[in-house]
């Protein structure tokens, strides 16, 4: 059967690893520009698109309103999406794909701009905290819409869509992006003031400047201006899309906690700073070779991790937006300080629910406390030198393929529930490990 037809994920643990393994597309960069072909008559191509659920229902939505999607899959390469916008006929989406993806809300400002009409459920799909989308009604509203909210449904209306200033609260994901598209063809400049820089952000804008965007971006460690002026069309482009920088982090912790050397093939390595930089505080070797730049933001290559025993603990830890520490990667950071010789303190800053794998990995045997303090919450974990396999389940994305990463340093067996949550992210994950040398297989619920 299929990688997709399988619910639970067993791993023998006790294996290091060894190989190399390509690093897929990244889920976060293609939603939003899957998203932003909706404002391109024509045909857009997009290569090295992930093939994860994710993505199909991004494909799903986007055919409900009348744009043709073709897909091309390349065995290892990725997949090549082209997507035709030219015959839009709806601005409404159905609630099947919109309740399954959180990201689904960037659909908003595209549509609006198009059709000058919407209609959205809110999204679903999300299970680590809170995110509420006044900031997103915030940005669309001060650059020409009309937004109601009627139950758990948004009706927008587009009315004189005009550049303006806009600040905001705090830094953005998804708000940055529905603001970017909605601005992109708006008579006049828009400023977005305190928005989000994550490297999702400047792969949107770079595709969107190929298409004939004027869009310019103002970037340091403190803050993200960007500025946007407005045209009145933009034309179809061919665009290869970046590597994913989360997939990347997983795979380059997982020496780190099964031991053994990986090399990541074509990993997007300015990307990876934060991360890269964690792993070598826990005493792991990194290597970085045949870097490559299609742009002077976007540089690729070869990473190399090579782990020298059992992991070293760092002290403090806290998730940031970035050029910080990625709250993505705190689930596999959690693990690998599991295992690590000391104690670590680690506070999530982005998502409050971020710690669902903790009751999980105590029944591995880890020592974890999870505490809250003036409304922060954090985990205070005291290494041991194993864990031991048993039953778990996934509860989220990237908290499920953490869990994966702990049955492979596991005594015996571990098997993990609700490999769904993987697949939203990750392509192929027992495929890559294989690679690896890990010990996986996938089954069914009753085998």
């Amino acid at each position: 059967m299929s990688y997709y037809g399988k619910s639970i994920m067993k791993i023998s643990g006790g294996n290091p690893l060894s190989g190399s393994v390509k690093i897929q597309g990244s889920k976060n960069a293609v939603l939003p520009i899957m998203a932003a072909c909706i404002l391109v008559k024509g045909q857009t191509i997009i290569r090295n698109c992930p093939k994860i659920t994710d993505v199909f229902y991004m494909k799903k939505l986007l055919q409900s309103i009348g744009c043709r999607v073709i897909e091309c899959i390349e065995n290892d390469s990725g997949m090549t999406l082209a997507i035709d916008a030219t015959n839009i006929s709806h601005y409404r989406f159905p609630n099947e794909y919109v309740e399954r993806m959180r990201s689904s809300i960037v659909l908003l400002g595209p549509i609006l701009s198009r059709m000058k009409y919407a209609i959205l459920k809110q999204p679903g799909g999300c299970t680590i905290g809170k995110r509420p989308i006044d900031m997103h009604i915030m940005a669309l509203e001060q650059i020409g819409a009309v937004i109601r909210m009627q139950e758990d449904t948004i009706y927008a209306q587009a009315k004189q869509e005009k550049g303006a200033f806009i600040q905001f609260p705090k830094q953005s994901v998804g708000a940055t992006e529905n603001a970017v598209l909605f601005a992109v063809k708006a008579k006049g400049r828009t400023i977005l003031y305190n928005a989000s820089g994550e490297p999702e952000i400047l792969e949107l804008c770079a595709f969107l400047n190929r298409s004939g965007a004027q869009i310019s971006i103002q970037n340091d460690t403190k803050s993200c201006t960007i500025i946007i002026d407005g045209v009145e069309e933009l034309h179809p482009v061919e665009y290869d899309n970046v590597s994913d920088r989360i997939v990347a982090g997983t795979y380059a912790f997982a020496p780190v906690i099964s031991g053994g050397e990986v090399t990541l093939i074509d990993a997007p390595v300015s990307y990876m700073e934060s991360t890269l930089d964690v792993i070598g505080q826990m005493g792991a070797e990194i290597a970085i070779e045949q870097i490559s730049s299609c742009s002077e933001q976007r540089k690729t290559g070869n990473i190399t991790i090579k782990s020298n025993g059992r992991p070293r603990a760092v002290d403090y830890l806290e998730t940031a937006a970035y050029p910080g520490f990625p709250t993505d990667m705190q689930s596999v950071f959690l693990v690998a300080s599991c295992l690590a010789n000391g104690k670590t303190k680690l506070k999530e800053k982005i998502f409050e629910n971020r710690f669902k794998i903790i009751s999980e990995l105590k029944r591995m045997g880890a020592r974890i406390e999870l505490h809250t303090e003036k409304g922060e919450t954090f985990v205070e974990i005291d290494g041991v030198e194993t864990l031991h396999g048993c039953n778990v389940l996934a509860k989220e994305l990237r908290g499920g393929a953490a869990l994966v990463l702990a049955g492979l340093c596991a005594t015996d067996i571990t098997t993990v529930g609700n490999i769904h949550f993987i697949r939203r992210g990750y392509e192929n994950m027992e495929r890559d490990l294989l690679r690896l040398g890990a010990k996986v297989s996938l089954a069914n619920d009753n085998d």
